[in-house]
């Protein structure tokens, strides 16, 4: 597992350098973090591509089934779900094209560090993004 300077140094490697966010497991309902999340990041100048199996539209955008369904290149994808679903979530980002892989506070997944890992993706597990958003006073790259 990286070290904390290792992690600190992908975490800003990747909030400088992707303006868009893919969020698998993203939610309509407002007290979920898997809304207030991307919903806050949205707000700082990120671009969001909900996924998820309802679809429909998320924080104003189409919501797509699966990474698979998404119309463009995929390159940061965020995850809301359940450590177990992650090393199939790190199969589909990497099948899908992503560059980097982001597992939300309190999901880890060696399995899924490996996948994303050996197929050379950006790797964070167990931390939030709006923390590391507020702690590192970023907003999105322009």
């Amino acid at each position: 597992m990286a070290d904390v300077d290792e992690t600190d140094t992908i975490v800003s490697r990747i909030l400088t350098g992707y303006s868009t966010i893919t969020v698998v497991g993203a939610s309509n309902a407002v007290e979920k973090p898997a809304h207030y999340v991307p919903e806050h990041m949205q707000a700082h100048g990120w671009r969001i591509i909900p996924v998820n199996l309802a679809a429909g539209t998320i924080l104003g955008e189409t919501a797509y089934r699966t990474l698979a369904d998404v119309p463009e290149q995929v390159g940061l994808v965020d995850v809301f779900r359940p450590a177990v679903a992650t090393p199939d979530i790190a199969r589909q980002a990497v099948a899908a094209g992503a560059t980097a892989l982001w597992l939300q506070l309190h999901i880890t997944s060696a399995e899924a560090r490996q996948i994303a890992q050996e197929a050379g993706l950006l790797y964070v597990e167990n931390r939030c993004l709006i923390i590391e958003q507020r702690r590192l006073r970023l907003n999105a790259p322009t």
